[in-house]
């Protein structure tokens, strides 16, 4: 499978990152911008990165009607914006579009799946740490792969395929058969992690594992999920706990994405990331009582925030 023209919609650090790579390794990517199109497109797109910096001139535009039809459209927006969608993506829509959403979190392919067509949806797990922190400028600070898989069958030869075309733009990519227990993997970390920053008073990665209540408090939600995921059928190992845990000491002072949406007055991802797999769980009778307890604290962490502003 051959893929031409490209669409990134949600151009925060995210989509910048992974589209940046792709327009970096000549790949044609058109990137659906808003607030920072006007320094996109004057000054260009800054990457810097320990695989190396790169300043790149790419095609940036104020609405997808100006992009037309892509073979491929990535999916960064923050799932709180899913409604946009509705009209975001039917001028990026050819008959074989396929859609790939890095959003965090489950229902996103089911949402695009029953707006789009099940046909066209992949999904796509990002673990990098990344910040954006100016307009056009986006500091990669470790990892970057993406686990990519098809939604409800396992891997296709187009899978595959868009697999090795991330790989040859440095990204690095792992295909998986289970798209749905590679999410409820990354919920092992996401849960703990990004709820913690928040509900902590906003403790970074680092200060969360120096507090040894907290640390032990990451420890039972990563075993909560876990046992959560393989009630559902999803084959998710003990072993994630303290690889999860080792891999994040080595980020030092990293700031939990949740975190900078809760600080910086943004819609947080409240319902993808901690409500939908409660609401999973309770559904097929299983109970998630810490993570439950964590997402009634987020709720009323950002009924707080809206109140105070």
């Amino acid at each position: 499978m051959k893929l031409g023209r490209m669409a990134v919609v949600g151009s925060g650090a995210v989509g910048c990152y992974y589209g940046g790579r792709l327009a970096q390794h000549g790949h044609e990517v058109h990137f659906l911008m808003r607030s920072d199109h006007d320094a996109v497109a004057r000054d260009g797109l800054h990457l810097t990165s320990p695989l190396g910096d790169a300043h790149l001139r790419v095609q940036a535009h104020r609405s997808t009607s100006g992009i037309g039809p892509c073979d491929l459209v990535i999916i960064a927006l923050k799932a709180t914006s899913n409604a946009a969608l509705l009209e975001l993506l039917p001028p990026l829509l050819h008959e074989n579009t396929l859609l790939l959403t890095l959003q965090n979190g489950l229902g996103n392919e089911e949402f695009l799946a029953r707006h789009f067509g099940a046909e066209r949806v992949l999904g796509g797990l990002c673990f990098v740490c990344i910040n954006r922190t100016a307009p056009g400028h986006i500091h990669h600070i470790a990892q970057g792969r993406i686990n990519l898989g098809e939604h409800l069958r396992p891997a296709l030869d187009r899978t595959r395929s868009l697999a090795e075309t991330f790989r040859e733009s440095m990204i690095e990519c792992v295909v998986e058969d289970s798209l749905a227990a590679a999410r409820w993997k990354k919920l092992v970390w996401n849960i703990p992690f990004n709820g913690l920053a928040i509900a902590s008073g906003g403790k970074d990665t680092a200060e969360i594992l120096a507090d040894p209540a907290l640390e032990a408090r990451v420890r039972k939600l990563m075993i909560e999920v876990i046992t959560t995921a393989r009630g559902l059928g999803h084959d998710v190992p003990d072993e994630l706990v303290d690889d999860m845990i080792e891999r994040t000491r080595t980020m030092t002072k990293y700031r939990p994405s949740s975190l900078i949406d809760f600080q910086e007055g943004r819609d947080v991802e409240i319902e993808p990331i901690w409500g939908e797999p409660v609401r999973q769980a309770e559904a097929a009778g299983l109970e998630m009582p810490g993570v439950r307890a964590l997402y009634e604290q987020l709720k009323e962490r950002v009924r707080a925030r809206k109140l105070g502003a």
